[in-house]
């Protein structure tokens, strides 16, 4: 599913317009960033918890020369699904 048809089934759902639910999903995905980008967490219970990780740096390797490379840490997002959610998805 994309977030045309995302859109779509909330609209369905609500009984909205979709340019309604348009804008009330961005808020929603730009409130989401902006709490990230801050480094808090978001949490809705039941559904699950976005929060920011912290990836310490590391070695790699490139795949086509076989050259050894280091990857810098860094903050990265990650989202921990609630007990509901993973109940659903059994």
């Amino acid at each position: 599913m994309n977030k045309a048809q995302l859109i779509d089934e909330i609209a369905k759902k609500t009984k909205q317009s979709k340019a309604q639910v348009k804008l009330v999903l961005d808020a929603f995905l730009s409130t989401v960033e902006a709490v990230l980008k801050k480094g808090d967490r978001l949490a809705l219970p039941g559904f699950g918890t976005w929060y920011v990780a912290k990836r310490k740096a590391r070695k790699g390797r490139n795949p086509k020369t076989g050259e050894t490379i280091n990857i810098p840490g860094g903050r990265v997002p990650r989202f921990k699904p609630g007990n509901k959610l993973k109940a659903a998805v059994k």
